[in-house]
Parts: C-alpha cells; sequence; structure tokens
C-alpha cells in the first residue's frame, strides 16, 4: 500500500473515536512530529464521498494542532458485517 496525502479537512472522524482523544497524548505526538516528521500514516476508509478515520485520532489532531492542511495516509477497505 502506497502511503497517500489527505486534506485533514476532509476526512471524517466518528463520534465514537472522538470521545477517546486525549489532549497530552496530541500534545507529545505533535513535539515528536515537529523534531522527526510524521513517521506512521492515518488510516482512513472511503464512505461514498466522504473519507471516514479508521485509526491515528491523536496523530490527526497533531496535525491540526500544528497548522498542518494534510495528512500521510493509507485508504483501507470498510470491512464487511
Amino acid at each position: 500500500m502506497d502511503d497517500l496525502t489527505f486534506k485533514i479537512d476532509d476526512i471524517y472522524v466518528p463520534v465514537k473515536r472522538r470521545q477517546t482523544l486525549d489532549a497530552a497524548t496530541v500534545n507529545a505526538i505533535a513535539e515528536s512530529m515537529l523534531e522527526v516528521g510524521q513517521k506512521t500514516p492515518v488510516m482512513c476508509r472511503r464512505d461514498g464521498d466522504r473519507l471516514v478515520l479508521v485509526e491515528g485520532l491523536h496523530r490527526l489532531e497533531a496535525c491540526r494542532l500544528l497548522g498542518e492542511d494534510t495528512i500521510l495516509g493509507i485508504l483501507v477497505q470498510a470491512r464487511r458485517k
């Protein structure tokens, strides 16, 4: 899988996932990104015309905190139920 670049504003974060956000973790990841960059891409899936975050909430919010417009990501397939 190749890393892609996604616009941060185009990524939808489900409500349940947003409730797990920890500000201290976001700050720590943001500091790390300033020093070494983004090491691990976020994972998103397509849901119609939008991208839905699957993994990487703290990385996404760290990039947003740093004022970034885009983030490295991987497009994954939605799991079948």
